[in-house]
């Protein structure tokens, strides 16, 4: 793949997918992610959590080291943190801080992004807020770790949003939105994610910055898209809830129940194991070791 930097300069969207474990990294990295996100998602699709806010950052470190496993590359970051560049090779990795991580203070935030970088072996860390969280991204950055910012629709502050809401629907929340954007970008942040952000206002913000917008139900407009992996993979059966803004590329509930079923079955009905499942034995050595029996 080509590095952000180039990606951005010409104008080709950039490709990002959340992954939580091993086998979902190992997926999105060989399908050519530009970027693989270990979003706090993973609460709900991996632990079963109501939502973001009950993961902890020792859930969130124990599935980045999983994720960093299924990839590799080299990570730069240009001197004034504006692209980074992630390699030419392979998808860069970053990490979700949890709520309640880094809020509390600069300081606070710097030891968790550092823990991430150490332990849980991510290139970058992302982090939700606007313009109230600039000092802190500016900290972190200065510190040499790369944040993504998350405007728009920030999940972990769902219940002072009255809710998973669309922002930015009016020109005072539109404007709102853009001046989160920019103080962001101003802090230091390499890109942002843009959540639930009617299109057209998303391509507006996108075309006021310097840095790449990643859309998730932002629109086309933006520099990239984002999805969480479960989701657009089909992994859960029809009827939980999915967002309006994602597209289902796959069906794996379908094709795992299938070959699951197919399994149940086939022991049921002593098809499986097969005789070409099985090792063999020489023939003398059963019959001798079922005389040997004979004696106990």
């Amino acid at each position: 793949m080509g590095t952000l930097r180039s990606l951005y300069k010409k104008n080709e969207p950039i490709t990002v997918m959340t992954a939580h474990d091993f086998p979902s990294a190992h997926v999105a990295d060989a399908a050519g992610m530009d970027m693989i996100l270990v979003g706090d998602s993973l609460a709900m699709v991996a632990l079963g959590m109501a939502d973001t806010n009950e993961v902890t950052v020792d859930d969130m470190l124990l599935h980045c080291k999983s994720v960093a496993r299924a990839t590799k590359g080299a990570f730069t970051v240009s001197c004034h943190f504006s692209i980074v560049d992630f390699g030419e090779t392979n998808s860069a990795k970053i990490g979700d801080l949890p709520m309640g991580s880094y809020e509390i203070s600069p300081e606070q935030a710097i030891a968790t992004a550092i823990r991430f970088v150490k332990e849980g072996r991510v290139q970058s860390v992302k982090l939700e807020g606007g313009k109230e969280m600039a000092p802190t991204i500016k900290k972190i950055t200065q510190a040499g770790i790369p944040v993504l910012a998350h405007v728009g629709l920030t999940p972990q502050r769902q219940h002072a949003l009255g809710g998973f809401r669309v922002q930015g629907k009016t020109v005072k929340g539109a404007l709102g939105v853009l001046e989160d954007a920019l103080a962001v970008q101003e802090a230091g942040c390499f890109a942002m994610v843009l959540e639930a952000v009617p299109a057209e206002v998303a391509r507006v913000i996108t075309h006021k910055l310097s840095v790449p917008t990643i859309g998730i139900g932002a629109g086309n407009g933006c520099s990239g898209q984002v999805l969480v992996q479960v989701d657009m993979s089909g992994n859960f059966p029809l009827g939980r809830f999915i967002p309006k803004f994602v597209k289902q590329f796959g069906n794996v509930w379908a094709e795992s129940f299938r070959a699951i079923e197919s399994y149940r079955q086939e022991v049921k009905s002593r098809q499986y194991p097969a005789p070409e499942h099985t090792y063999p034995i020489p023939k003398e050595e059963l019959e001798a070791f079922i005389k040997e029996t004979d004696k106990i």
